[in-house]
């Protein structure tokens, strides 16, 4: 077996294909000029693209999908080469060792028998590992990337907060908050209130709905994603009702596409 046809080998291809298109010499013009905040946008899309191939359940195009996140890690180990920071092989030393050490009930002697418990254990030696890098004074949730899609940064808020005890213990509770948030915003609209504090008190709305999520077992993100998809589906079947009348959407009224949208519901509950 040549060394080409080894996962490693494989591996290896690419990272000289990563070099070539950023050789000063010959490269690619496109990727020469790029630096680690223009890529940044790419590997997001990236990411999200993975997530979009497997709640489609196509296996076939999230392999490509993991390729094309895969190349991103590539391509800002390539340029952090090129700085002197770090290394591909570095990357990899570090999860690996990262796994190793926030696993110490696969590959040591401690006693985790959940996944609940293991969440915890996971908070825990991240906050240890923070203590170790003189980051103690750190408040709890600082680390929280600001980067991340609003709803995944409250839950990743929210998840970080429980680890402290600061929850609701009941499910009841947080429909309880949520009811009463609800109630808040109906009272700014009916006095008129303005556009920030609507936009107050409709962020407490997601904030406390992302937390029911959580009690729920459901991620937020993908709760929404597929409500986002089943709203384009049954909008794409008011479209095409309307088009088989040989009428635009723009000449029917709102009633006519509501008896669409309906007439999508029935036919997706009898499937």
């Amino acid at each position: 077996m040549s060394a080409e046809t080894t996962s490693a080998g494989r591996l290896e291809a690419l990272l000289r294909i990563m070099a070539r298109l950023r050789a000063p010499e010959g490269g690619c013009p496109w990727d020469l000029e790029q630096t680690f905040a223009t890529i940044a946008p790419y590997t997001i899309e990236e990411a999200y693209e993975v997530a979009d191939a497997i709640q489609r359940g196509d296996l076939g195009s999230l392999k490509d999908e993991l390729g094309d996140l895969l190349f991103q890690v590539v391509f800002h180990a390539q340029m952090a080469s090129e700085a002197g920071a770090f290394s591909f092989a570095d990357v990899v030393d570090a999860i690996s060792e990262k796994m190793i050490r926030r696993h110490p009930h696969v590959f040591g002697d401690a006693d985790v028998k959940t996944a609940e418990a293991q969440t915890v254990a996971w908070e825990e030696h991240k906050r240890r590992e923070r203590s170790a890098r003189g980051e103690i004074k750190q408040r709890l949730l600082d680390d929280v990337p600001l980067a991340f899609p609003a709803l995944t940064r409250a839950l990743k808020l929210q998840k970080r907060a429980a680890t402290v005890g600061f929850d609701w213990r009941e499910r009841a509770r947080v429909m309880e908050k949520l009811e009463e948030e609800i109630g808040e915003l109906n009272d700014a609209v009916a006095s008129g209130a303005p556009k920030e504090k609507l936009t107050d008190e409709l962020g407490d709305i997601l904030f406390v709905a992302v937390n029911l999520a959580r009690h729920l077992g459901v991620d937020p993100e993908e709760a929404l994603r597929a409500t986002n998809d089943k709203f384009t589906r049954r909008f794409a079947h008011v479209e095409d009702t309307v088009a088989k009348s040989g009428r635009k959407l723009a000449d029917v009224t709102l009633d006519e596409m509501d008896r669409a949208w309906d007439e999508a519901k029935t036919l997706e509950r009898r499937r």
